[in-house]
């Protein structure tokens, strides 16, 4: 009887600590976990709300003329006045961004594919890509508007799709490259085709400098449609919005455009990103 007593007892107080403590760790780590999220979060709005604090009151207490750097409440104004606009811009820009990257990158793919294969193709086009690389947009747009004309919008097409070539072929073919000779051949033992060696072991090697270089091509592509844009053409896009705004003495209008411009370029990344973070995730990385 006593036996018994005293087990249960032991048992009762024993299970009733035992839980206590696993809920007070669980709600220990989770509320850290949750503080170190909200902290990654919360960090770049802080920082983002602090420079604009301080921009503003740069700019009212050294009376900086608007010419030079109007206020962020100035340009917040303009931006809600003209959101339309911007957004009828921003839409523009990004389809000839979106084209010219997609096109690109396919055809960056493509000739790293090919090079990786061969040394010859490689010996071509690796010095290709990198005169690409260097070759300045401010020359390329003006040719390019007089081979098309300046009603068409493929010259600005063709500019990101030569900006983004050069990062994606690069950053692919050195990812084709990376095949550890273990690997390739332990599959060359299994008697394995080069297709089967390419699907298992090459490609999904190859996919993160993939998207490196997609990550990369993101941003530049953005910068080089929106330069593009600036030397004639179609008059929709935010680069021609920036400059037709500058030249009427529109300061802040023209800032609300370079914002939009911002936006975009942050939204061809983030989705880059997001894509990255899929494709990883259906692979299980």
């Amino acid at each position: 009887m006593t036996g018994t007593v005293t087990g249960t007892v032991t048992g009762t107080v024993t299970g009733t600590v035992t839980g206590t403590v696993t809920g007070t760790a669980t709600r220990t780590s989770t509320g850290a976990v949750t503080g170190r999220v909200l902290g990654r979060r919360l960090a770049p709005v802080l920082l983002g709300a602090a420079f604009l604090a301080a921009w503003q009151a740069l700019v009212v207490g050294a009376g900086i003329e608007p010419y030079l750097l109007p206020s962020p409440t100035a340009i917040g104004a303009e931006l809600v006045e003209v959101a339309p606009l911007v957004l009828q811009a921003s839409v523009a820009t990004g389809t000839n961004v979106l084209v010219g990257m997609l096109v690109g990158a396919a055809l960056a793919v493509a000739a790293a594919v090919v090079a990786a294969r061969s040394r010859l193709v490689d010996a071509v086009v690796s010095p290709t890509a990198a005169a690409l690389a260097v070759m300045p947009v401010v020359a390329l747009a003006p040719a390019l508007n007089t081979m098309f004309g300046t009603t068409s919008t493929t010259p600005r097409r063709v500019v990101v799709a030569v900006v983004v070539f050069a990062p994606v072929f690069v950053n692919t073919l050195r990812g084709l490259r990376q095949v550890q000779p273990v690997h390739r051949d332990l599959l060359r033992a299994y008697a394995a085709s080069s297709g089967q060696l390419a699907r298992v072991v090459t490609v999904p090697g190859a996919v993160p400098f993939l998207f490196t270089g997609l990550r990369i091509a993101s941003s530049t592509g953005v910068i080089a449609g929106l330069v593009a844009e600036y030397f004639g053409g179609l008059q929709n896009g935010l680069g021609t919005r920036i400059t037709s705004a500058a030249a009427n003495s529109a300061y802040a209008r023209a800032w609300a455009f370079v914002l939009g411009a911002v936006l975009l370029g942050l939204a061809f990344y983030l989705v880059t990103l997001a894509a990255e973070r899929l494709v990883a995730r259906r692979r299980g990385a």
